[in-house]
């Protein structure tokens, strides 16, 4: 796990260049603390900075190939990389060193940029400057796991895994991309490849870049497709899971230092620790909890752990710790993100880090094998759409939203419209037809759905929940959680891995029929059903929680809800936002009256993020 950074150096002076470019480095050395060095050349200059996971003492990198003609900076891990470098053995490739940040650049050579990545098994995000075709080939993994940002402005360019390297760069013009502030309100990020800053965008997942000439093109390399077979039973599925879980774990492992595990209360990351522990018994486990012992899972994983018999090494948050480390934090995340779990998440890895370098994390497990019950309630609306015609739909929708609160109103009308239009996610915070009261300026945004319905489009002819989780791993997982995982790990220079996403596992996971998946109010049946074989029954069937948080008793207590206040009151508040709209929500939360915390939450997130990029940096 790496970090790098690179621009083209065509219109900075040749005294500018080196300089530049190590400060670029310098800017994201949280991300790799054990090693940095820098190319530079006539054409690109490109910046790395190491976290040495494998072949400690030879995985240098900028990486040259023989004759010097093509540079390689990788920020990842290649699972496969072992079979990949025998065959190009074979074909003739020398290597001088064990890594398998090698690999891409011979794999470059041999298969070329596409048919390098069709090979591929792992999480990643590289660029491979070919000095003498003047090309810059760049690529994502096809989850998204590892970032990539770039930026293109009058014949400027720069590439980076993370947006904040770029301040370091004189040609870079910082500016906030406001039109999209309703949008964000909504979603609690940017569901497309824009950025809070202009003219920087987010390489999306499973997609290739290169630059040349000046010109950017991107393709897309990897679509997640469903081939669904109805063939098989339930017990198949599960000995399907059972065995390529395991694989997907086994090859996770890989690494020339320990690596251990974080473990909350759930039945994804128990299910990691399960299996990592058969065959590195002393694995160590990594869990956080707050003061509040009302919110903390710690005794459900503590439990766990003396159960499986690894040691669990555990730390207690503050809501002074909370409250203190959210500006940074906000900084860390490069794009404001308001999802309180972030929180608990960088001091889980700020404790982990203490003790070893790689660990093994369960996010993605719900969007592949269907863990949320939005996908249950998508079951319910296809049910209803397919027993009632679409007139007869309309009608009573239309009836219902017009008569008093009843027990069924809100099925009615959402049943009326179509699957983009009731995707909870995009009125996930404030919903559309009220942000704008709570705005200071008219932007003419529109209903945000109409951002994620080409996402729905693409996969039309699947039932509801199949629909939802593809526009979950293309949105939310990519966008939140994932941006949160790599971000709070990588800013205490730990690698997460999840072997949840994995390749072998989205193959396997886009056959299981629906039925197997989110049904019957049982969320994730076929995982827990191979859960179940190994883990205790309170545990492979324990309801989801995510990180709990007692921010909404924080927002009620004089110091922090002080703290928001003054923010909502200050001179940023006043630029975006109508301040009595908001401290409105803010009062009405201390009387207890509403439960605002969200929507506090994300203005509050908000001006932090603005204050770290735009006034302190």
């Amino acid at each position: 796990m790496c970090g790098f950074a690179g621009f083209s150096v065509n219109n900075l002076p040749v005294e500018e260049r080196e300089p530049v470019i190590r400060a670029m480095g310098e800017r994201i050395a949280h991300r790799g603390p054990d090693q940095d060095d820098i190319y530079l050349d006539e054409d690109m200059a490109l910046c790395f900075r190491r976290l040495a996971i494998i072949d400690l003492s030879g995985g240098s990198q900028p990486i040259l190939n023989e004759d010097g003609s093509k540079v390689l900076c990788f920020n990842g891990e290649i699972y496969n990389y072992r079979s990949i470098r025998e065959d190009l053995i074979a074909k003739g490739h020398i290597f001088k060193t064990a890594t398998d940040s090698e690999v891409l650049l011979h794999g470059y050579e041999e298969y070329g940029g596409p048919g390098l990545l069709e090979k591929l098994r792992g999480m990643y995000a590289f660029v491979i400057w070919d000095r003498e075709a003047k090309k810059l080939f760049a690529a994502r993994d096809i989850f998204g796991i590892k970032p990539f940002y770039y930026y293109q402005k009058d014949g400027e360019f720069f590439f980076g895994s993370e947006i904040k390297s770029f301040l370091e760069h004189p040609r870079f013009e910082k500016e906030l991309n406001e039109e999209r502030l309703p949008d964000w309100l909504c979603f609690e990020y940017l569901p497309d490849s824009e950025t809070f800053f202009k003219n920087v965008y987010k390489l999306p997942s499973g997609c290739y870049l290169e630059y040349q000439d000046g010109k950017v093109t991107i393709r897309r390399y990897y679509e997640v497709t469903y081939r669904i077979d109805e063939t098989r039973t339930l017990d198949q599925w599960k000995k399907e899971i059972t065995e390529t879980f395991a694989d997907s774990v086994e090859a996770h492992k890989i690494a020339d230092v320990e690596v251990g595990c974080f473990l909350s209360s759930g039945v994804d990351s128990s299910y990691v620790v399960k299996e990592v522990s058969r065959v590195q018994k002393d694995v160590k486990t990594f869990s956080v909890c707050y003061e509040e012992e009302k919110y903390s899972e710690l005794p459900y994983a503590q439990d766990f752990s003396s159960v499986v018999g690894v040691p669990n090494i555990s730390n207690k948050i503050s809501a002074d710790d909370f409250f203190d480390a959210a500006g940074k934090i906000q900084y860390y995340m490069d794009e404001p993100l308001p999802n309180p779990s972030e929180i608990p998440l960088y001091f889980l890895a700020q404790n982990a880090a203490k003790y070893v370098k790689v660990v093994l994390s369960g996010e993605g497990a719900d969007e592949l094998f269907g863990g949320y019950p939005m996908y249950l309630a998508g079951g319910h609306f296809a049910d209803y759409t397919r027993k009632v015609p679409k007139l007869l739909r309309k009608a009573a929708g239309g009836v219902a939203s017009v008569l008093p609160e009843f027990k069924g109103k809100h099925f009615l009308v959402r049943g009326a419209m179509e699957p983009y239009e009731r995707f909870m996610r995009c009125n996930y915070v404030f919903h559309w037809k009220e942000r704008q009261q709570y705005l200071k300026k008219d932007y003419g945004a529109g209903d945000p759905a109409l951002l994620t319905k080409p996402l729905f489009d693409r996969v039309s002819d699947l039932d509801e929940p199949t629909q939802l989780q593809y526009v979950d791993m293309y949105s939310w997982m990519l966008y939140d959680i994932l941006q949160k995982a790599d971000r709070m790990s990588m800013a205490n220079s730990l690698e997460l891995r999840v072997p949840f996403l994995d390749k072998k596992m989205l193959e396997l996971a886009t056959q299981i029929p629906t039925r197997f998946r989110a049904h019957d109010e049982v969320t994730k049946v076929a995982l827990r059903a191979a859960a179940l074989e190994q883990l205790p029954e309170r545990t492979a069937n324990k309801k989801k929680l995510g990180f709990p948080v007692p921010l909404n008793d924080w927002l009620r207590m004089d110091k922090y809800y002080g703290m928001v206040k003054e923010k909502f009151e200050g001179e940023i508040a006043a630029r975006f936002f109508n301040q009595d709209a908001i401290l409105r929500l803010l009062e009405e939360h201390k009387a207890g009256k509403k439960l605002n915390m969200k929507k506090i939450w994300t203005i509050y997130t908000f001006i932090l993020w603005y204050e770290e990029f735009f006034i302190f940096n």
